[in-house]
């Protein structure tokens, strides 16, 4: 029997009923329809503690990240997931500090297995304040997953974002609402989303 494949949830918002984390609960709806098994990760409820520059994880022979913390739970989920979904909200014209320290601490994620990134499959989601994804930041937030996924041999299967203020107001967008669960399908079931 064919195992499942694996979807994990990175939710960077403080608010986990909130509008981005809706957007990647929808998303994984959609992955688990067509047929995975998805474990979520609230980051912010756990101690990531900054990089340290201390290149510990770079070195020849190195074991993985010298910062003892939550991340070593969270890179034995990322080696374990075929997938990811990324969600975060915009918080000063970019994506949220919990993100963005997961993200830094992925330099030490090569140390854990060869070439880790390579053929993982990403999907996105954001949500702003405000009407305009450019002026919101969130067109900022977008261009770095881009470059930095791209960078490291990982494909962007797609990405959902969407203007929403209150929590939960996100799900008055029935249109964006079910891309999220198409492109949860397609995290799944193909190489890429039009969406």
């Amino acid at each position: 029997m064919k195992e499942d494949k694996k979807v994990l949830v990175l939710l960077g918002s403080p608010r986990k009923k909130g509008n981005s984390a809706i957007l990647a609960e929808t998303i994984a709806k959609g992955a688990k329809t067509a047929g995975a098994k998805v474990e979520t990760v609230f980051l912010h409820g756990l101690t990531i503690a900054p990089c340290k520059s201390c290149y510990t994880c770079q070195k020849p022979g190195s074991k993985g990240c010298s910062i003892k913390d939550d991340m070593q739970d969270i890179y034995r989920a990322m080696l374990e997931a075929e997938a990811w979904v990324i969600a975060s909200p915009v918080y000063w014209f970019t994506m949220s500090a919990q993100i963005k320290l997961w993200m830094d601490r992925c330099f030490a994620f090569p140390a854990y297995a060869k070439d880790p990134f390579t053929g993982k499959k990403i999907a996105i989601a954001m949500s702003y304040g405000g009407n305009d994804p450019f002026d919101s930041g969130c067109i900022n937030a977008l261009r770095t997953f881009q470059d930095a996924w791209g960078y490291v041999g990982a494909k962007i299967v797609g990405m959902v974002y969407g203007s929403a203020m209150g929590a939960g107001e996100i799900r008055l967008n029935g249109a964006l609402m079910k891309d999220a669960e198409e492109l949860g399908s397609c995290l799944v079931t193909t190489a890429s989303h039009k969406g």
